[in-house]
């Protein structure tokens, strides 16, 4: 594991998510996992805005503007808070949530319509300096129940865990924006005046 105070913090949370994904399997892997990223990401954009004034504008409410990952995505993106290959990567997830969700038959991680899709946020994902250590903390894990680690769901989990891992950490070194102007009915305001 890595040395760097803040990336051992880190690191540490992400061993912990990943055991934590061990014990789903099939569907439910996929449908936890998206949900722990989209989690992670709200939380991500909450740490940038400014509270809500009185009981909330439950802004992040399923019917309301950010209720949806992918509204989530495009404004984490637009805001410089996620690169391109992050927002591929949770845009690719969110496909793949929809996949599970509205499958009648059984769908599989392996399935090649799945691995096609995240083959190659996978390739990206292994850059990360996690990657190796975490995967050696899934192999050294005894079978489960459900039998051994399938590679396509130790893959899945490994990049749910990066994710995650990752936008709580930097959302918990952001502060709210604040504006340099901001407009009042009477003038504008400048900031620290």
């Amino acid at each position: 594991m890595p040395t760097d105070p803040s990336t051992v913090a880190v690191a540490q949370a992400a061993q912990q998510i990943a055991l934590q994904m061990l014990e789903e399997r099939g569907r439910g892997a996929v449908l936890v996992g998206v949900a722990r990223v989209d989690a992670a990401l709200e939380h991500l954009l909450q740490a940038v805005m400014a509270p809500a004034s009185g009981k909330g504008d439950g802004l992040f409410l399923p019917d309301r503007p950010l209720g949806s990952l992918g509204a989530k995505v495009a404004l984490a993106s637009r805001l410089g808070l996620i690169d391109a290959a992050v927002e591929r990567a949770l845009n690719a997830l969110r496909k793949l949530r929809n996949a599970f969700a509205h499958s009648a038959e059984s769908a599989a991680l392996a399935d090649p319509a799945h691995n096609d899709r995240l083959a190659p946020i996978y390739a990206e994902a292994r850059a990360n300096p996690l990657w190796a250590p975490l995967e050696a903390v899934l192999a050294s894990q005894p079978p489960s129940a459900h039998g051994p680690l399938d590679p396509a769901l130790q893959h899945y989990i490994l990049l749910i865990t990066i994710l995650v891992a990752f936008l709580e950490a930097i959302a918990q070194q952001l502060k709210p924006f604040q504006p340099p102007i901001v407009m009042r009915l009477q003038a504008l305001r400048h900031q620290g005046h």
